[in-house]
């Protein structure tokens, strides 16, 4: 990495003018070790402002693209009589704009991977992201089946452990979504955990394994402190399978694409009749 390489070149140039100097080698050695650390995070320092920059502008397109969506929405809701199919065709186009324009973004963050150890690391599990939400599968499975992502450190958010969890069920690998879901879900505490849990209980009632999700709802309502999983648990207790539901996850849960959300509803307009 560019950033080490900086370092050292600056530490060798830092211990060859001491040297020229005549300054004793302890001494030497020792502001060539403290150079080397200086010069270390001062570059790492400056690339980090420079990148978080760049992510600061992603940002802001995901979220002026959520705000105009869900205006959208409210407009749709504010208005009764309108085509329900109509505005969720709409809400998808506009989603998948913002998404594809998340995607094309991550190409500027690019030049960083020769600056930083783990910004490689960072763009693909952002990439994996947006083509997951693009609904290019192919593609997502092309990025696990390389693995990197998931090698090394633990990765860091429940939504990219999620994703892989759900392309091995669709992939028909429940060994491999529930051997992923136990390698993360312990690093993830209390709520941090929440998707990772609410999929695998959807996994084992799809699966046909009611008990065992059962089972693991009794830990996850204890670990999380969900409600849904209270509910869920209560609804398998009494044998009520076909209530199971991960409604009360919310955004996230539908964003793996496993269930549909409900259509956006539209307010009802009151009015008293007058007679004339």
């Amino acid at each position: 990495m560019l950033s080490i390489l900086i370092s050292i070149m600056g530490s060798i140039t830092l211990v060859g003018t001491l040297l020229a100097l005549q300054v004793k080698q302890g001494t030497t050695v020792f502001f060539g070790i403290v150079g080397f650390i200086a010069a270390f995070f001062l570059v790492g320092f400056l690339v980090r402002k420079k990148i978080a920059k760049v992510q600061n502008e992603l940002q802001e397109i995901m979220l002026g693209g959520q705000k105009r969506m869900n205006r959208k929405v409210q407009q749709f809701q504010s208005k009764p009589g309108g085509n329900i199919k109509l505005i969720q065709r709409q809400l998808e186009a506009d989603q998948k704009v913002i998404y594809q324009q998340g995607l094309d973004f991550t190409l500027r963050l690019d030049p960083f991977k020769k600056w930083s150890l783990m910004m490689g690391r960072q763009i693909a599990t952002m990439r994996l992201q947006f083509l997951y939400q693009l609904k290019e599968f192919s593609q997502v499975d092309a990025i696990l089946a390389a693995g990197g992502l998931f090698k090394g450190p633990v990765m860091m958010e429940p939504m990219p452990v999620a994703m892989k969890m759900a392309r091995q069920y669709k992939n028909k690998d429940v060994a491999g979504a529930e051997k992923t879901f136990k390698r993360h879900v312990k690093w993830f505490r209390g709520d941090r955990g929440t998707l990772l849990y609410g999929l695998m209980t959807w996994i084992w009632v799809k699966e046909g394994d009611a008990e065992k999700a059962r089972q693991l709802l009794s830990k996850a309502k204890d670990a999380t402190g969900n409600e849904t999983f209270s509910h869920n648990w209560e609804r398998l207790s009494n044998d009520k399978v076909k209530s199971f539901s991960n409604a009360g996850l919310g955004e996230e849960w539908y964003g793996l694409y496993l269930e549909k959300p409900p259509a956006p509803k539209q307010q009802r307009v009151r009015g008293n009749a007058r007679r004339f």
